[in-house]
């Protein structure tokens, strides 16, 4: 079967530090096929999640079956409003699942993109903090560690709108790190502050602001902190079910639930013989009915709060407030029916209309007319109520002055039907009238009501290190409160899990929490405030709420402060990296955490492990400081650095915790160079060499940072005459190693003296040395090992001396072979002119450096005497007199050597020729 793989060292992001300003960053992903190959095809599928938690499918396509490796790639966009911050890239092999594999363990991987953008947002005081320090500095920071200098603007107020005479402005310029105010505010008791910041636009641009919102409360909190919500503006960012923060009113509003009022209606029984015709449907249910008697206003009232229509009471000699008896059939309790035939009715319908029903009532009428003519009592008839009631004072006027303006048309048998709100001039009233005596009417009218029921959830409160007490205050619009109020405490743990840990009624408004909301299970609290009435429809008024903890601290990096990094090195340069990071909070850090790695140029993940920092009290800062030999991350490395990594010690935010640093690595290339001595002389092969050598073995690299330190750069091989190869180690008496210590001059030095005291072959024995070496970067010195052969005779003896050149005209030196361990402790050369006289002797410290072995004098005659004169030229004689250890040395003569025609007894002859 195969088996298809992706690790995350496969999966590259590029650039590895991805800007809001880049527009795209690149996903390169590589698959390997670790079984046997298929050809069937496979499905490939990259998926993004943003930073809001939702997600996205980047790439979903089948790719030919992976034979070994195969790879993918895309260009992903990057939306500034939607994806600063912390992105996750996860890729899938085999997505479908639609090939059997060996296992599907190594088919997903997910790596991390964290989108920058050039901002500053507040951390001290958080947002909702609750304060104790009148004075409190206020800290900002930059979410670009490594963003150039710019001008950064600071508010503060006492309103989030920042127009108040209390606002403080300010300004400062900084590189990327922590940004520090001092608003010179001695903060009022039990005050929300509001605070923002932002980068200074260039132009026309507007600011983008950042803002954070704080209360100065001394006299609850003492050394404790907390969280609060307490002004309007920071109401509104609760989020409410059914209720919001009207910051007009300033006060919790229901939303308006939509209903429906319809009215059918017609002049019975021309329009209809069944009275299921006429009705009243309150959100399409027709339960009330239609009325008793001609000549008759069927009112039906429905509450402003509840929309539940009023119901009547038949159990006395009328109906409520001087309504008629409407006890002729089912349906028609919620009908208040008033006769428009006489005046007396008509002032009680009136009176009902204007005095008993409340303001904000919806009220739908319905007109029951006779269908003769003459049976009925027209409109001209109402208005001359007023003779009896006053000018403008009748039930026509009432009608008319509520809005309905088809009143001046009941002049005949016609079925009229309206609906109005009482005193709202929003609502715009409607009405209805029949066509005739034979055509039934409907008349719909939208009623907006108030939610009886609501709820208002805060934001997330936390982290904590411990809770301590809930406070909750409020109030009723009404008195005597028709408001029933449930509060709920929520924890939510490290998974996002919510659990509701108790309920709290309006009596239990200050309670101390601390038994039941665990810090270290429930990090975040969060609130929900329950609230439902069902006579008056008006919700509790919360005012505030607040929970007090022990605080957990806050810190940022610093870089403005202190940051050490460089961007460009070469291979073995030691890069010295060091940041600094603050505590900006009143609240210390316990032992901290450092995780620091290095993602190498493969994409492979190096971790660095670094010892706990030391505590940090509040307003201090430490250095995060490490080197790193580059030795081993030639290329495009990235640096990644997180102080208190997965919020080892919770914090408010971790933005400002981490970072990513490239650095590139220039490699080294070159081989090093081996250079070997005998005795300080460079032989030529098959030389003779002393049988006690100084065999002296250089190994130099151009490298200024990546030294030879290491003895297993070089090594050493002897081949002997019978033809054995032996290895030596060093540190010894024959091999001793000298590391490279200075950058200037990278040489390593190997000091081998061998000694050779058998003689297998009288006239010498043949060696070979082998020297291999190498840079700490494995480069060798040289295709091959460097091969020498040499030739060691044990017994003392020297060759025959001759001149060189011969004859001369300026000056000459003199060549002959020593063999042996050791050189002649004298030697001297006699000058002699052809009759025996001496005129020149030359001495062994006059000759120069001599070795066992070929030698060429350095020294050379020039044709003088011993008082520096100069000699006419001919023929002269010199004799060479040597010893070694009292004795004289015999003569060497190798294979083919026939010199001696030139050489004899100690004598030679010269020619000086001018």
């Amino acid at each position: 079967m195969p088996d298809y793989d992706v690790e995350a060292s496969l999966v590259q992001i590029s650039p590895s530090f991805v800007s809001i300003a880049d527009n795209t960053f690149k996903v390169s992903a590589h698959f390997y096929n670790l079984g046997k190959a298929v050809h069937d095809s496979i499905s490939v599928l990259i998926t993004r999640k943003y930073p809001d938690g939702s997600s996205t499918v980047l790439m979903k396509k089948r790719i030919p079956g992976i034979i070994y490796d195969d790879s993918v790639s895309l260009v992903v966009p990057i939306v500034a409003t939607r994806d600063k911050g912390q992105n996750y890239i996860t890729v899938t092999i085999n997505s479908d699942n639609d090939v059997v594999e060996t296992t599907l363990a190594n088919n997903t991987v997910t790596t991390s993109v964290y989108v920058y953008q050039d901002e500053a947002s507040p951390v001290y005081p958080y947002n909702y903090a609750i304060i104790n320090n009148k004075t409190q500095h206020l800290f900002a920071s930059i979410s670009n560690p490594f963003s150039p200098s710019m001008q950064y603007a600071m508010q503060i107020d006492t309103t989030a709108l920042f127009n108040s005479s209390s606002k403080v402005s300010m300004t400062q310029t900084s590189v990327g790190g922590v940004l520090e105010f001092d608003p010179h505010i001695s903060y009022l008791d039990s005050t929300v502050y509001y605070w923002r910041v932002a980068i200074v636009p260039t132009g026309d641009s507007a600011y983008r602001w950042n803002q954070a919102s704080f209360v100065y409360i001394d006299s609850i909190t003492a050394n404790w902190g907390g969280y609060n919500q307490s002004h309007v503006y920071q109401h509104v960012q609760s989020t409410g079910d059914s209720l919001y923060m009207d910051s007009a009113s300033r006060l919790w509003t229901p939303i308006m639930i939509v209903n429906n009022l319809y009215l059918h209606n017609g002049i019975y029984p021309n329009a209809s013989s069944n009275g299921a015709s006429y009705y009243a449907a309150i959100n399409s249910n027709p339960y009330i009915g239609p009325g008793c008697n001609s000549n008759e206003l069927i009112i039906n009232v429905l509450d402003s709060a509840t929309f539940k229509p009023w119901l009547n009471d038949y159990s006395g000699a009328t109906g409520l407030y001087g309504s008629e008896l409407a006890t002729c059939g089912a349906g028609r309790q919620w009908n208040f029916d008033f006769l428009y035939s006489n005046p007396t009715s008509r002032k009680a319908a009136m009176d009902f209309l204007n005095n008993v029903i409340p303001s904000g009532d919806y009220v739908g009428i319905r007109f029951n007319v006779d269908p003769t003519d003459a049976n009925n009592v027209y409109i001209d008839q109402w208005k001359a109520d007023t003779t009896l009631y006053g000018s403008g004072n009748s039930l026509y006027y009432t009608l008319l002055n509520v809005g309905m303006k088809i009143l001046d048309s009941f002049t005949t048998p016609r079925a009229i039907s309206f609906i109005y709100q009482k005193n709202n001039l929003n609502f715009i009233p409607k009405s209805v009238i029949s066509n005739g005596t034979g055509d039934l009417t409907g008349l719909s009218a939208d009623c907006n009501t108030p939610s009886l029921n609501g709820s208002i959830v805060s934001p997330q409160f936390g982290p904590a290190k411990q809770w301590r007490q809930l406070h909750w205050r409020g109030t009723s619009l009404e008195s005597p409160s028709t408001d029933n109020v449930l509060l709920n405490l929520y924890g939510i743990d490290t998974s996002g899990n919510t659990t509701l840990l108790s309920n709290f009624n309006v009596n239990q408004q200050d309670y101390d929490i601390s038994s039941i909301a665990d810090a270290k299970k429930y990090p975040y609290l969060q609130l929900k405030l329950q609230t439902q009435d069902t006579i008056h429809g008006s919700p509790y008024q919360l005012r505030y709420w607040r929970i007090t903890d022990y605080p957990t601290p806050e810190g940022a990096l610093a870089p403005n402060i202190s940051l050490t990094a460089k961007d460009t090195l070469k291979l073995g340069e030691i890069l010295n990296f060091a940041i600094a990071f603050k505590n900006v909070s009143p609240t210390a850090f316990d032992s901290m955490l450092i995780q620091l790695q290095v993602i190498d140029a493969s994409n492979v993940t190096h971790n660095i492990v670094l010892p706990k920092k030391k505590p940090l009290v509040s307003g201090d800062t430490i250095m995060v400081a490490y080197q790193i030999d580059t030795r081993s991350y030639p290329g495009l490395n990235t640096l990644y650095l997180n102080v208190n990594p997965n919020n080892n010690q919770p914090e408010q935010y971790h933005f400002n915790n981490f970072l990513y640093k490239n650095f590139y690595v220039i490699g080294d290339n070159t081989n090093p160079t081996l250079d070997v001595t005998f005795d300080n002389v460079h032989i030529l092969n098959e030389d003779i060499v002393s049988a006690k050598p100084h065999i002296q073995v250089k190994l130099k690299s151009l490298s200024n940072y990546v030294l030879l330190t290491d003895t297993s750069l070089i090594k050493l091989q002897l081949k002997y005459p019978d033809g054995s190869i032996h290895n030596y180690n060093f540190n010894n008496d024959t091999v001793r190693f000298t590391p490279a210590t200075s950058s200037t001059d990278n040489t390593a030095t190997v000091d081998f003296t061998p000694v050779f005291t058998q003689q297998y072959n009288p006239s010498g024995d043949d060696y070979q040395l082998i020297v291999s070496g190498k840079d700490e970067l494995g480069h060798p010195a040289g295709l091959a090992p460097y091969r020498i052969n040499f030739k060691v005779i044990t017994k003392a003896m020297i060759s025959n001396m001759l001149n060189y050149p011969n004859p001369f005209t300026t000056s000459t030196a003199f060549v002959f072979t020593i063999t042996g361990s050791d050189v002649p402790q004298n030697i001297k050369i006699q000058i002699l002119t052809i009759t025996g006289k001496i005129v020149r002797e030359i001495t062994k410290e006059e000759l120069g450096p001599l070795h066992v072995g070929r030698n060429i004098t350095e020294f050379k005659w020039n044709g003088t005497d011993m008082f520096g004169q100069r000699l006419a030229n001919g023929v002269y004689l010199y004799h060479v007199v040597t010893n070694l250890n009292g004795k004289s040395l015999e003569k060497y003569k190798s294979a083919g050597d026939n010199t001696d025609q030139y050489f004899n007894n100690g004598y030679g002859k010269m020619y000086l020729m001018r």
